[in-house]
């Protein structure tokens, strides 16, 4: 029997981006995804999530008629807990971040970097665990801290990191690999999954256009990343 796929809705009033989102849904390969809903407003949003069996919501924050806070906000009164739900939006304010989090939101992802990191976000939210993405940052409040939120000093060059724009996660998974790490490894340093890891290194090799680890490798000497 083959896995079952993963029942999507996506709510955002940007056409464009919708279908954008759409189409990273198309490529992910660690998931069958199926989009079953679309939503161009928050009540839109509801009323899907209402009629339809659903596993995940991909939700804007700025809406019409109903905002995304305030659909975190019904699903969570509702106690629509089997529904998990990742946050795509520019507002990168910790203040938005903390309350998305508090109505029950699971990820948050800035829409710049959504190509890169929408898959592994699914894998850790499906997994069960938070994920923050590049360039979010979260007011700490006791019994509400996700890892992958801890800021990591990483240096590279600045030719660098303009060159091949590369994530806050893909630079801290590109140092690990230069140490030799396995993904087991970096997975338990990073506080992510195997498969995550997986993902990362795979975009990573994507954006620096070699195939395997030792060209990756031979460009961090080139580099002097190690």
């Amino acid at each position: 029997m083959g896995q079952s796929p993963l029942r999507v809705i996506i709510a955002d009033d940007h056409r464009i981006f919708l279908e954008g989102v759409k189409s990273v849904l198309d490529k992910i390969g660690s998931f069958c995804v199926e989009v079953v809903g679309e939503a161009v407003n928050g009540q839109e949003a509801l009323e899907l999530v209402r009629e339809h069996p659903v596993d995940l919501l991909l939700l804007d924050l700025n809406m019409p008629v109903i905002d995304g806070l305030q659909v975190l906000a019904v699903l969570q009164a509702e106690r629509r807990k089997k529904i998990k739900t990742i946050v795509l939006t520019m507002y990168d304010d910790p203040r938005i971040v903390k309350s998305a989090f508090k109505r029950g939101a699971k990820g948050f992802l800035l829409k710049r970097y959504a190509v890169d990191e929408l898959e592994p976000a699914l894998i850790e939210v499906m997994s069960g665990r938070p994920y923050l993405g590049t360039g979010v940052k979260l007011l700490q409040e006791k019994g509400m801290e996700p890892i992958v939120a801890r800021p990591r000093l990483i240096v590279f060059p600045d030719g660098f990191v303009d060159r091949y724009r590369l994530t806050r996660r893909e630079l801290e998974v590109l140092k690990l690999i230069t140490q030799a790490l396995s993904n087991k490894e970096i997975a338990k340093s990073l506080y992510i999954s195997d498969q995550t890891v997986s993902v990362h290194r795979k975009n990573i090799m994507r954006k620096l256009g070699v195939t395997n680890t030792a060209s990756l490798i031979k460009m961090a000497y080139d580099y002097s990343l190690v």
